[in-house]
């Protein structure tokens, strides 16, 4: 029960703090994709679509970080071309335009929207009609003595008393009650596997994936001990 409790609690805080990530990352790199194409002819924008690249970098490796814990395992972080030895300030730049994996984030942050958005809602029709529904006896009583107030048993044709309306509105909310791990569940799965599958796949397809999120270590440790692989390696 405590590990249920505990999974159904991971998967709803992925899935209420997906949409507000997916609204910024959307409005930041739309914005950033439109002024970069838009003014590429003249060169201005190319660094503008480095810049929304690396942007688009940093939503997508937030979300790789949040990933392992909702799929119960370690996710590959991808890694990507970097920019040529002794390369300018201008060629560094935009050396994000020359890797796939950035407009993948770049895709992912943008088509992320709809999903988040319809993930998020289902998680919170769900969750209000367990708690209001389990909850309705409570309060339940003060709406049913509302004059002319067409409840859920009158819509039924099950008549309008007060106990009626309490005993089927409190079995609604029952019903979402047990379904509730199920349906919450399954949004977290479809949410994770639509940015596993842009943010990772080709990644654990190639099996040339790298960092923390792939290891499960912090990135902390993992900027350690690629720091002592690099000195042992010039040594």
């Amino acid at each position: 029960m405590r590990s249920l409790a505990r999974r159904l609690g991971i998967d709803t805080r992925y899935l209420l703090l997906g949409l507000p990530l997916a609204v910024i990352a959307f409005c930041l790199l739309v914005a950033g994709l439109s002024v970069g194409v838009s003014t590429a002819i003249l060169w201005i924008g190319v660094p503008i679509l480095g810049a929304a690249l690396l942007l688009a970098r940093g939503f997508a490796d937030l979300e790789r970080r949040m990933l392992p814990e909702v799929l119960g395992g370690s996710v590959a972080r991808p890694r990507y071309r970097p920019a040529p030895q002794g390369a300018g300030r201008f060629r560094r730049m935009v050396n994000p335009l020359t890797s796939g994996q950035s407009w993948l984030d770049l895709l992912h942050g943008i088509v992320n929207l709809p999903v988040a958005i319809a993930t998020f809602c289902l998680t919170v029709i769900w969750w209000a009609g367990a708690v209001l529904g389990l909850t309705y006896p409570i309060y339940g009583w003060v709406l049913e003595a509302i004059p002319d107030n067409d409840g859920l048993p009158e819509l039924l044709g099950f008549g309008d008393g007060a106990l009626v309306g309490v005993v089927l509105t409190t079995a609604v909310g029952v019903l979402f009650a047990i379904t509730l791990p199920l349906v919450v569940r399954g949004a977290a799965l479809v949410q994770a596997g639509f940015s596993r599958a842009l943010l990772t796949g080709v990644a654990e397809l190639h099996g040339h994936g790298d960092g923390p999120a792939r290891t499960g270590e912090s990135p902390l440790v993992f900027a350690g001990r690629t720091g002592e692989r690099r000195a042992a390696f010039t040594a």
